[in-house]
């Protein structure tokens, strides 16, 4: 028989020591964060996967937390190790390697998913459903985030028109393309946004656009006169449309010259080529939390000598004022950025942070897309001479040998189709993402949220099926009737600026920067490509041409 205290002697729990306890909490933790891993790791891309299968939705097989990342580099190396075989505007294969690949491989499978659109007819006084079936569509992996790629133009319209927040920005404030454009007014949302959007707005629109013209010119003026006596010279344009650019958005944007801002420009063009060369890197989780690469280490000094230079320029701004240098920050964008800075409506006020995020956004994305379409505009020109004679014809006419002014911008119609369809063979961003922020239906496509939406406008731009079979060819009377009657679809088959709300709000400025560069350049010169020009475009952020874009001068 077992008394009491025998009985208490049995069930008794073992006091731990210190180490036991210990080890108990790291197998518990252990545990708890394998779970976890493998929940984002596998179990929700195979649940995704799955779920869109079932609709229809095909696409290259996720790789344990990898996803895509390593084809994708594979593609892209391959692609871009040599030049193109041969001088051609099919540049689709090259730039956007691993998207061609498989919209040929998934996108065109027999089985579609049928989306419907109900259109209303006030005149008629009735309704209609229009069955449209779905080829390019497929599923891939950045990693374990599920992207969905798209490149249908009435999906694309609705997404991209959306303002009920089911199709935010995507925002990563981890990534190295962060660094770049912070938090400013591409990546916000909601009434910060709203806020940003109004006074950038008020910056490049209107009669402030108007108002840069003069410093444009001045810009231009100076390059040209750099190019006095190099006349049949060979000539890398791309490097001079840089410094023009940077020129022009340093002048009329923040009121200094190019080599105040050179030192940003520099730093800008170094993150982006670490952005480029880590964008399909799979990043270990947790590693980055103890350990960060040589990479990640230079974008931080990057960033931060970028947020010390801008700061600069508002202190001198804001001093030239306190000692009664200057009645005002100044009416460019800096000036409003500096105002919104100091703003007595704590609501309205921007933070430090706000400042140099937008002050980032458009030293980038001023100049680099503006150098973008300059460049390569002169490169279709110089290969289609025909078309270079057409509109250096209408700008004489506009402007005989004078300078180019608004009035007669407004006017020029050959240029302004030739520069439409630069833009659809060479768009300056070749996709753009949004994220799914809550579950949304497409059609009859429902997509989970948090998943992410990518559009991949370069090879919208190239699809015979909204430009015909010859959509590979120059040919600028595309547009001659306008930008809805260039495509089989409506506009959203041309989207070179993005299109709804989230439009580029520097769309006019880029395009009318090019406009007067370019017509003051035929209006000296005609130019051909050298035989030394290799044609290799290729993205980093914006489409750029990886050996330079060689031409030769001739005097008029």
């Amino acid at each position: 028989m077992y008394n009491q205290k025998h009985l208490n002697s049995l069930f008794k729990i073992p006091k731990m020591d210190s180490t036991s306890k210990f080890l108990i909490f790291l197998a518990s933790s252990l545990s708890l964060f394998l779970l976890k891993f493998l929940h984002k790791y596998w179990w929700t891309p195979l649940k995704i996967q799955k779920a869109l299968s079932l609709q229809g939705i095909k696409g290259p097989p996720y790789e344990f937390i990898h996803g895509n990342n390593k084809a994708s580099s594979r593609f892209r190396f391959e692609a871009l190790s040599k030049p193109m075989a041969s001088l051609t505007h099919n540049i689709v294969p090259r730039v956007i390697p691993h998207i061609h690949s498989w919209i040929n491989t998934y996108g065109d499978d027999d089985l579609h998913v049928l989306f419907h659109i109900y259109i209303y007819d006030f005149h008629l006084k009735m309704g209609f459903f229009f069955y449209i079936y779905l080829g390019n569509i497929y599923l891939t992996w950045e990693g374990n985030q599920a992207q969905l790629v798209i490149s249908e133009p009435e999906i694309i319209k609705e997404i991209l028109k959306s303002n009920d927040g089911s199709f935010p920005k995507r925002k990563d404030d981890s990534s190295f393309i962060y660094k770049i454009l912070g938090d400013g007014l591409v990546a916000t949302e909601g009434a910060k946004w709203v806020r940003q959007r109004k006074l950038a707005n008020h910056a490049f629109h209107g009669e402030s656009l108007k108002n840069m013209n003069p410093a444009v010119i001045a810009s231009v003026e100076t390059m040209l006169e750099k190019w006095k006596g190099r006349e049949g010279e060979e000539m890398e344009v791309f490097e001079e449309f840089r410094l023009l650019t940077a020129e022009v958005i340093s002048r009329t944007a923040f009121g200094s010259n190019y080599l105040e801002g050179k030192k940003i420009f520099e730093m800008l063009t170094r993150l982006s080529i670490l952005v480029i060369n880590n964008y399909y890197k799979t990043k270990i989780p947790g590693i980055s939390m103890i350990w960060k690469t040589a990479d990640e280490i230079e974008s931080e000094k990057l960033a931060k000598g970028i947020h010390d230079r801008v700061m600069e320029m508002v202190k001198r701004r804001e001093k030239n004022v306190s000692v009664g240098e200057s009645d005002n920050f100044g009416n460019d964008f800096l000036g409003l950025l500096i105002n919104a800075y100091r703003d007595s409506d704590e609501k309205n006020r921007f933070s430090v942070e706000d400042l140099v995020d937008e002050c980032k956004t458009f030293y980038f994305a001023g100049q680099e897309t503006t150098n973008s379409l300059l460049a390569w505009t002169v490169l279709v020109l110089a290969i289609h001479t025909e078309w270079q004679e057409k509109t250096r014809r209408e700008v004489f006419e506009a402007f005989g040998d004078r300078n180019p002014n608004s009035e007669g911008i407004s006017k020029l119609k050959v240029m302004n189709m030739v520069i439409n369809e630069t833009l659809r063979l060479y768009p300056p961003v070749s996709a753009v993402i949004r994220k799914v922020g809550k579950e949304a239906q497409l059609g009859r496509l429902v997509l989970p949220a948090n998943m992410e939406v990518m559009i991949p406008i370069m090879a919208l731009h190239h699809d015979p099926q909204s430009w015909g079979d010859d959509v590979h060819l120059f040919k600028p009377e595309r547009f001659a009737q306008g930008i809805a009657s260039a495509t089989k679809y409506n506009s959203a088959a041309f989207i070179p600026f993005s299109m709804g709300p989230r439009s580029c709000v520097g769309m006019s400025f880029a395009t009318t920067e090019t406009k007067i560069a370019l017509s003051m350049i035929l209006q000296r010169y005609a130019f051909t490509l050298s035989p030394a020009y290799v044609h290799a475009p290729f993205p980093i952020i914006t489409l750029q041409p990886q050996h330079g874009i060689q031409v030769r001068l001739h005097p008029l």
